[in-house]
């Protein structure tokens, strides 16, 4: 399926585009944390005064211009670190650090294969989160001891799209980010940051294990502001009077495209998410002796 949509000017709306996304994920981050520290300090009263700290392992997978809609396509190897801060049995607060590969072939996910791009960025996030149980629960009680949960937040990532030949393809100007004519203009998008904010938000299942050791089982999915972690994003590169020249065997590996024709689509950004399994040591900032749960029964 060739795609015959021309795009016009390509470096002014989409600019203007850009720059809204950035300004909007600046807006939510800082609405984000001052309703964290809010909550935090409404609810400090109430805290169980626990911190949870341990390691995930599960796999991640990307949406973008090659995978529109599949969910779990292409799955990578996924690892991190997580702490928990438990404000009390219902609320919790959270930092995930996490790694993968997103990788994306459209002659793997058919969605467009006559494009014949594909691509794989290391990621590496940094999410802050708000947790609510469905139920009573804390780490070390023989009755609140399981309960599915919701949570969102906000996060910072950095991404680097290479080709699965490994070329980075950032400095290689595919959609002629790097492109002046003879009068030294810009012909083409400014280039793309590779640092980007995300909203992740999701769902999970916490169970207790023993009284120090808890698991949870979660999907967490983020929005983020970026259409470049593909690499993909607006259109076909002019080839002509420009300097330098983009690379043909990266920007259009088919030949099958011409200038200004529909490369991507810039009006919707990037997803990429994470699944997976964290186990966590639980530790007591305040000690109590002999801590009850909600029914008075003992914990372990």
């Amino acid at each position: 399926m060739i795609i015959l949509c021309p795009e016009i000017n390509p470096t002014g709306e989409s600019q203007i585009n850009k720059t809204k996304d950035l300004k909007g994920a600046l807006q939510y981050m800082r609405k984000g944390i001052f309703i964290l520290f809010l909550t935090v300090t409404s609810l400090g009263l109430y805290a169980q005064n626990t911190l949870e700290a341990g390691l995930f392992g599960g796999v991640s997978y990307y949406l973008g211009d090659i995978n529109p809609s599949q969910q779990f396509k292409q799955i990578e190897p996924a690892y991190g670190a997580v702490a928990r801060y438990n404000i009390s049995t219902r609320w919790a607060f959270s930092f995930a650090f996490t790694t993968s590969d997103l990788i994306g072939d459209d002659l793997v996910v058919m969605h467009n294969e006559d494009r014949a791009l594909n691509f794989s960025s290391r990621i590496y996030d940094g999410s802050l989160m708000a947790e609510f149980n469905f139920f009573d629960y804390f780490t070390g009680s023989k009755k609140n001891y399981v309960s599915p949960y919701i949570f969102g937040g906000i996060s910072l990532f950095h991404f680097t799209p290479r080709n699965l030949d490994g070329v980075l393809l950032r400095p290689e100007g595919t959609e002629g980010q790097f492109a002046f004519d003879s009068n030294d203009e810009r012909v083409g998008p400014e280039p793309y940051s590779q640092f980007g904010f995300s909203i992740p938000f999701g769902l999970g299942i916490k169970y207790s294990l023993t009284k120090r050791l808890g698991m949870t089982l979660e999907w967490r999915m983020h929005k983020t502001f970026t259409d470049y972690i593909d690499d993909i994003s607006t259109v076909y590169p002019e080839n002509q009077n420009v300097s330098p020249v983009p690379n043909p065997n990266y920007t259009d590996p088919t030949g099958n495209f011409s200038p200004g024709m529909q490369r991507g689509d810039r009006n919707t950004n990037d997803w990429f998410s994470f699944a997976g399994i964290s186990l966590t040591y639980k530790f007591n900032l305040i000690k109590k002796a002999n801590c009850l749960d909600l029914d008075g029964v003992q914990n372990w």
